[in-house]
């Protein structure tokens, strides 16, 4: 059963966590103007400093959930997703600040992050495992 769990556990691990960031960042490439006025209402910059920030979001998000689902280069897009969820995390989901009837769902959301967070760390630590491309 260990050999199983040691063989086939990362690269589950890996898609499940990778899915998040997949869905995620497809949602925001086919509604984009919807997710850009989402972040100008949590960041008062200009529209092109938004849509910048997106498509860098999208890229980060598409990018880093296809190397982590291929175990590419996966101990980098960890480092990057980790250090992506920081701002992010403390902009969008600033629990301490939302109206009391989004407060709860916006700290699930925040531990969530922080959740995923460790997870990251995880893949950074401890490598891809043995399905990978990283180790071939």
């Amino acid at each position: 059963m260990n050999e199983i769990v040691n063989k086939f556990g990362p690269v589950v691990g890996r898609i499940l966590i990778a899915l998040i960031f997949l869905l995620s960042g497809f949602g925001k490439l086919t509604g984009f103007a919807g997710t850009a006025g989402y972040m100008a209402s949590k960041m008062p910059m200009s529209g092109t400093l938004i849509d910048l920030l997106l498509v860098i979001t999208i890229i980060v998000e598409l990018g880093g959930g296809i190397a982590l689902v291929l175990g590419f280069k996966a101990r980098l897009a960890a480092l990057m997703l980790f250090l992506w969820l920081i701002p992010v995390t403390l902009i969008f989901h600033d629990f301490w600040a939302a109206p009391a009837d989004q407060a709860m769902v916006q700290q699930i959301m925040f531990l969530k992050n922080l959740a995923i967070m460790g997870g990251m760390l995880m893949i950074l630590a401890n490598g891809p495992g043995p399905l990978s491309v990283d180790k071939k």
